[in-house]
């Protein structure tokens, strides 16, 4: 049986009736304005969130990461003097080789990121104190979370895993055996400077095997060995540098994202 045109007609203009009365405003403009912002409470206008694919499992980079190293090369690596850098994959690892030097990222990256890096420490394990599985992340090449065998294995505080080398100790000890892969998931908020003067200092926190060791601690400066900290003045943007510090650490699935506020993307 065919349908009369205005009938057809009738029923389109039902139709768009009822998805115009669907289609109500996100939120609302006549709520207060959220202080220091444009935007009203519920701001229906506000820009949306960019929608990424977390990972399949737990420590797998999501849709928007930079994949610094996923086991099969180190194209987003170079020596800190811009050299094709020294270091071995074994088994879906990079590993330093004594001698090689700083694994530094080609890119640079900031001010304000989240890193995920798995590790493990050399087994069965050799040597106490810093001297056993002892690397380091470098945070623009100047900020080192370290890096460290600390299972049954004490050390100055300020220079055990997960510590702000030289300045902040982790808030506990969360080391597994070595050779068991350990994770770090690192927040780190860049410092910004106005000429020779620090703005508004770096901030860190770290999850270390899922465990806050770190909340929110306020960096005092770049990483010194025996020195207290200070800042020096760098851009927004710096390098992910891993340590030679002459013990053969694993390192695998190392991902990063650079962290930007909604209104900003």
């Amino acid at each position: 049986m065919q349908i009369p045109a205005q009938a057809l007609l009738l029923s389109s203009v039902f139709a768009a009736a009822a998805l115009a009365q669907d289609a109500k405003p996100l939120g609302y403009q006549d709520t207060p304005l959220i202080p220091g912002t444009n935007w009203h409470v519920h701001d229906g206008l506000r820009p949306q969130p960019k929608v990424i694919t977390p990972g399949m499992n737990p420590g797998d980079a999501p849709s928007d990461a930079v994949v610094l190293f996923n086991g099969t090369d180190l194209s987003h690596f170079q020596k800190n003097t811009g050299e094709k850098p020294n270091w071995t994959i074994e088994e879906g690892c990079a590993v330093s080789v004594k001698g090689a030097g700083y694994l530094e990222s080609a890119e640079q990256f900031g001010p304000d990121i989240q890193l995920h890096v798995e590790w493990a420490a050399p087994t069965p394990p050799s040597g106490t104190g810093q001297g056993r599985g002892n690397s380091g992340v470098f945070l623009f090449g100047n900020y080192e979370i370290q890096v460290l065998d600390c299972y049954e294995n004490q050390t100055y505080p300020d220079g055990q895993a997960a510590a702000i080398y030289g300045q902040n100790p982790p808030l506990v000890n969360a080391c597994r055996k070595p050779g068991e892969f350990q994770t770090y998931d690192i927040i780190f908020t860049g410092p910004r400077f106005e000429g020779a003067e620090v703005k508004t200092p770096a901030y860190a926190t770290i999850l270390h095997n899922g465990v806050v060791v770190q909340n929110h601690v306020q960096l005092l400066g770049g990483t010194g060995h025996k020195s207290a900290p200070k800042y020096t003045p760098h851009g927004e943007k710096g390098p992910i540098k891993f340590q030679d510090h002459g013990n053969p650490v694993r390192f695998r699935n190392i991902w990063l994202r650079e962290l930007k506020a909604v209104d900003s993307q």
